[in-house]
This record gives C-alpha cells, sequence and structure tokens, in this order.
C-alpha cells in the first residue's frame, strides 16, 4: 500500500505553522513522533511544527524518508501533488518580512478579510523566498514568469492561486512602492470556465443523515439547508437564529454583506434540543475550546467521514452541498434574483452559472436522434 505524507501551512496566533498528515505506521511516523519540535494537534488529528526556516532542514528529510511515498500539498480543499523543496526558506531574506508586515498592517487597515490577508500574505512570502528576492524595487515581471513555470505549474497548483499571487503582488507594489506597476505589467492566467459540481438530493440526504452526531449532523444540514459558505456556518452565534420569524441572519459574509435565509422549519427544534444540550458560549458550533469557533479542518473532516459512509465515489467537498442548494432551488422553478439574494451575490452573473447544471431545464432538451 502507498504512503501518503500530506503538508499544510496555517496561521495561529500571529505564527505560522506546518501541519502534517501521515500514516501512523509508517517510517515518516516514528522520525515525527521521536522530534520534540512536532506536536500532536487532536482536533485537526495530525502533526503540526512552527514555520521557521530553522525547521526547513527538518522537514526536507522527513520528506526524503521514504523515496516511494506520495507527497501532497494542500491548499484549502485541494490536493496536489509535490515534490518538497524547503531550501527556499533558507534564501528568504530577512528584510523583505519588514515590507510584508507593513503589507499586512495595510490589509487590516482597510479591512480585507483575514481569509484575504492570509491568501496575500502567504502568496507574497512564497514569492519572494523562491525568487531569493532582496528589496521589492528588485521586482520584474520575469520573476513572476520563472515563479510560475517552476513553482506553480511545477507543483500543478491551480489558476485561481496563481492569480492570487498576481492580486497580492500588484497591490504590495502599489502599497509598498507607491508605483503603477510600470514599466512592466503583470499578466493574469486565462480564466477557467468551470461548472459548479452538484450533488444529487438523494446523494445530499445519505451525507446530511450519516453522521451519528447530532452536532456534525446539524452543520452539515445548515450548510445544504441554507446555502452557507463554510466560514459563515463557523460564524454563526446562537442569537443568529430568528426562529420566530424562522429565518437565518448571515453577518458580514463575503464582501462584508449581511443577509437574511429562510430557515428549514424541520432543523428549528433541532437547534433547541442542540443549543439546551451544548450551552454554547459564543459561537453556535464550538470545538474543544469553549468560546472558539469550530476548526475549519475538523469542519472538513466531519463532511469526508459523512462522505465516506455513504460510499459515494465523487470527488466531493464540503463546498458542493451549497452547490446543490443552488441547483436545486432552481430546479424548483425558483426566481434566479431570489436565489442571487439566498447565496449573497453581488452579481446575477455569479448566479446564473448554476443554469448550465439543472437537470430540468436539460430534460426538456429533446435529441434530434429522437425525430430520425
Amino acid at each position: 500500500m502507498e504512503t501518503t505524507l500530506v503538508f499544510r501551512k496555517i496561521k495561529r496566533r500571529d505564527r505560522y505553522y506546518v501541519q502534517v498528515e501521515l500514516a501512523s505506521n509508517s517510517m515518516h511516523y516514528f522520525y515525527v513522533k521521536n522530534r520534540p519540535e512536532f506536536k500532536w494537534d487532536a482536533s485537526a488529528r495530525c502533526w503540526e511544527i512552527i514555520y521557521t526556516p530553522d525547521t526547513a532542514s527538518m522537514l526536507q528529510e522527513l520528506s526524503e524518508l521514504d523515496r516511494y511515498a506520495a507527497i501532497y500539498l494542500e491548499l484549502g480543499n485541494m490536493r496536489y501533488a509535490w515534490s518538497p523543496d524547503f531550501s527556499w526558506m533558507e534564501r528568504y531574506s530577512r528584510s523583505m518580512a519588514v515590507y510584508l508586515e507593513k503589507f499586512a498592517h495595510f490589509l487590516e487597515h482597510k479591512r480585507y478579510s483575514d481569509q484575504t490577508c492570509e491568501g496575500y500574505a502567504n502568496a507574497l512570502e512564497q514569492f519572494f523566498r523562491h525568487q531569493a528576492i532582496q528589496r521589492p524595487e528588485e521586482i520584474t515581471k520575469d520573476h513572476l514568469i520563472d515563479f510560475n513555470r517552476n513553482y506553480i505549474l511545477a507543483r500543478r497548483l491551480s489558476a485561481s492561486y496563481q492569480n492570487t499571487v498576481v492580486n497580492a503582488l500588484k497591490l504590495f507594489l502599489v502599497v509598498i512602492q507607491e508605483t503603477e506597476l510600470s514599466p512592466f505589467s503583470l499578466d493574469r492566467p486565462r480564466r477557467e470556465h468551470r461548472l459548479p459540481n452538484v450533488l444529487s438530493k438523494e446523494e445530499v440526504k445519505r451525507i446530511i443523515t450519516a453522521p451519528l452526531n447530532i452536532k456534525h449532523r446539524l452543520m452539515l444540514q445548515l450548510i445544504y439547508g441554507c446555502g452557507l459558505r463554510a466560514g459563515e456556518l463557523r460564524r454563526l452565534r446562537p442569537v443568529d437564529i430568528l426562529s420566530d420569524r424562522q429565518m437565518l441572519f448571515v453577518q458580514q459574509s463575503k464582501g462584508k454583506k449581511d443577509r437574511m435565509v429562510p430557515m428549514p422549519m424541520s432543523m428549528i427544534e433541532q437547534l433547541r434540543d442542540y443549543y439546551r444540550s451544548e450551552r454554547p458560549r459564543l459561537y453556535l458550533f464550538e470545538g474543544d475550546v469553549p468560546g472558539q469557533p469550530y476548526a475549519q479542518r475538523s469542519l472538513q473532516l466531519v463532511f469526508q467521514n459523512a462522505l465516506r459512509k455513504t460510499g459515494i465515489k465523487k470527488p466531493a467537498t464540503l463546498h458542493w452541498l451549497r452547490h446543490s442548494y443552488a441547483t436545486h432551488l432552481l430546479e424548483r422553478v425558483t426566481d434566479i434574483r431570489y436565489i442571487q439574494e439566498l447565496l449573497g451575490h453581488s452579481n446575477t452573473k455569479t448566479t446564473m452559472i448554476y443554469t448550465h447544471v439543472g437537470q430540468k431545464s436539460l430534460e426538456q432538451i429533446r435529441s434530434p436522434l429522437d425525430d430520425l
């Protein structure tokens, strides 16, 4: 059986960590277990180590223990095959950290979301380290082309990640150098036009009823029943459930927007029972630490465990439940403008993509073969 090793970078309390997923009976496990620098994270169910240049050789040594191991880098919900090279950590200029800190303060001042701040900071840090850039004025278009070819494409990272690098770098140069990017411009990757992934109603029912734990079951049901993003669910508070009006108040979601969403009637009594039993301190769904929201990674694992129980072989992610919510509403002939409001989209064009995956509209089209 092939051994799998997964690396994941996270930020916690202004420090960066590398999370490592590995098999408990592998040589990676015995290496990590005997190194005091690695700590076990019970909530994420993986090992982690503080992310500093001093840990580069240790991570490199870990990745090279088994030449036949399948090694992945995980970004968001996606895993990419990876050939680890931590040497760029040693080439990283300490002086660039000052500029990155200044940039981070600018993002906070402009009230960018936490996810955007972290995404931009991670992308720039990776870019500066890989290109061994010492000062912002050294940056050229050739650096970005080289980074795209030898880092992003070599590791099969997504066009979305490439676009994040371009966005972050353009904004960084404007903020730090106060330049309009002359004499060079940074080109974006060609846009991908992909249809949203959708589960059938039967598949959704099997997934959201699979967990035996009432908290896990309610989280999945709310994501599908209200079309929530994972971050929106994690930020929900008991006061956001307006049971007398059968509505859910989603505060400051993507784009700093509030919205109201109808609550499934079948869930209101279940949520009351859950609240009386759990008595959450601040957030509706909390993890092991009272007053802290349920961990993003733990929520993903709840979905993956439910998916595994159902035996569904599709490479589904948690966000598929939101896509399925929108598509199933459309199949019930719900007005596209209402669906736009329920999903919190700023533009109807974003919502219109679901018209391409609705089964009922496609079923009405007859193949010309039937007329022969």
